[in-house]
């Protein structure tokens, strides 16, 4: 076991101490990610019309506003890093806690990661089979083989994952400007009329039931999520009583007109019909537009797709090992390479998940925004319940009862009509959440365990060492 330990220079590191960014600029480059490149298919799938699936990508915004507000009086009032984990573990319990990182390291996590990398293939491979869809084994194995090689990388150095952040994060920009840059030029030119456009924006080829609108609700969510990712690094927040309120107000919004520009501009370029079969959108939308460079799209998107698989691995293991540091993961998840300081059990427990997960892209995108909006409204809900339990308690941020409600009366909506719809992809997310409670009272509640069971998990020889109190090397 001398092979890994706890290292003070690497703690620090994972709770922000080298973080210098600004809440205004870090909450848009966490958010605006590789979701605005795999949603609008499925969006446009769900609403039957261009029309309603920009509505549902403003509708998106809002309530991602209304979640950030309910947030930001919850960063402020119980002023702790860990976000939505930190706040149910303080407001209900121990075990709400458990299951909420339970999910996130079983599902939320893995799953974001595996949609990312199957995204990064098909823009990748688009290009080389340009009037048909990749052959099917390809995209998995390539998502595989770029999930391995970033793991390699994370688990090797810790400079170098942050250095293909840095340089990576770039691609997404890029991307992005370049297409709302070319819809708008197309529409001053008159190629696509504002007038045309708004005619034909509710003409619908099938009716969308109640159920098709949740589930194009989830989609659009999942490139929204990261709303939150201020609530992890409050304490490093300077004066967040000003600026979480700032940064939502900020932030949301530029968000929300960049994702529904965009779509504006792929519709510039092509039909519904034409979104739909293509397998990659911004690649058909580069080769209609823009000719020679029609390169530079999948360029882009392959770097902003790569740079995100990075980001979500960097995060997570820091997620796995603040949870095992806690006790409420296995103790093996806290340890670090005793040289690179970098946290490798963690990040191949990820790795094997991403690989079992690897399969239809839209399935589990539905499969993570249901898990990530239940735990949302689990944690609202503690908002309400901790105006009730303590009333007394000072909340420099307070935000009007109505907020809450609204959100959590959508959040209702949402998962009934979720469940509706896509009762297996739902029911087995659900499943798994609740394996996590006999989890919890086996290895987290019993506390006099014997010490065969201890010296499996490697509890025994962690704790027993001051090190991993002190955090020294």
């Amino acid at each position: 076991m001398d092979f890994f330990h706890l290292n003070k220079e690497f703690y620090e590191y994972l709770n922000g101490s080298n973080i210098q960014k600004t809440a205004c600029s870090f909450l848009p480059c966490n958010i605006i990610g590789s979701g605005i490149f795999i949603s609008p298919k499925g969006v446009l799938e769900h609403t039957g019309s261009v029309g309603l699936a920009l509505i549902i990508w403003v509708l998106g915004g809002g309530i991602a506003a209304l979640g950030s507000l309910c947030y930001a009086e919850l960063g402020v009032t119980i002023p702790k890093s860990g976000g939505d984990y930190s706040y149910v573990t303080e407001i209900f319990g121990g075990l709400a806690g458990f299951l909420l990182l339970w999910s996130a390291v079983l599902i939320m996590y893995p799953t974001s990661l595996a949609v990312i990398s199957l995204t990064f293939s098909n823009y990748v491979l688009q290009p080389v089979f340009p009037n048909c869809i990749p052959p099917y084994n390809n995209v998995p194995d390539l998502s595989l083989c770029s999930a391995v090689l970033l793991t390699w990388v994370n688990g090797s150095s810790v400079r170098w994952a942050t250095r293909i952040q840095d340089i990576f994060t770039a691609g997404k920009l890029l991307a992005l400007a370049l297409i709302i840059t070319v819809g708008f030029i197309q529409i001053f030119k008159g190629t696509c009329s504002l007038a045309t456009f708004t005619l034909n924006a509710f003409k619908f080829w099938m009716t969308p039931s109640v159920g098709h609108l949740a589930l194009a609700f989830l989609q659009g969510s999942f490139a929204f999520s990261g709303w939150n990712f201020l609530n992890y690094v409050t304490e490093e927040l300077v004066d967040p009583r000003r600026n979480l309120p700032r940064a939502i107000f900020i932030s949301i919004p530029l968000v929300t007109f960049v994702y529904t520009f965009t779509n504006i501009a792929y519709f510039t370029a092509m039909s519904p019909q034409e979104l739909l079969s293509s397998n990659a959108v911004a690649v058909t939308f580069g080769e209609k537009l823009l000719g020679y460079f029609s390169w530079v799209m999948p360029v882009s998107v392959a770097l902003s797709t790569f740079g995100g698989i990075n980001g979500y691995l960097f995060t997570s293991s820091r997620l796995c090992f603040s949870g095992a540091r806690e006790g409420h993961l296995p103790s093996l998840l806290a340890m670090i390479h005793v040289e690179h300081c970098t946290p490798i059990p963690a990040l191949l427990c990820l790795a094997t998940l991403i690989i079992m997960l690897v399969g239809d892209t839209y399935t589990l995108i539905n499969y993570v925004s249901f898990i990530n909006y239940l735990c949302y409204g689990v944690t609202i809900i503690g908002l309400i319940v901790l105006r009730w339990k303590k009333p007394k308690i000072f909340r420099p941020i307070k935000v009007n009862l109505l907020i809450p409600v609204t959100y959590l009366a959508f959040w209702a909506f949402l998962l009934i009509f979720s469940l509706y719809s896509e009762p297996v992809v739902c029911g087995v997310g659900l499943v798994i959440i609740l394996t996590g409670v006999p989890v919890f009272f086996l290895g987290v509640y019993w506390k006099n365990k014997p010490k065969c069971v201890n010296r499996l998990i490697g509890k025994h020889k962690l704790c027993s060492s001051p090190q991993v109190h002190r955090g020294s090397s």
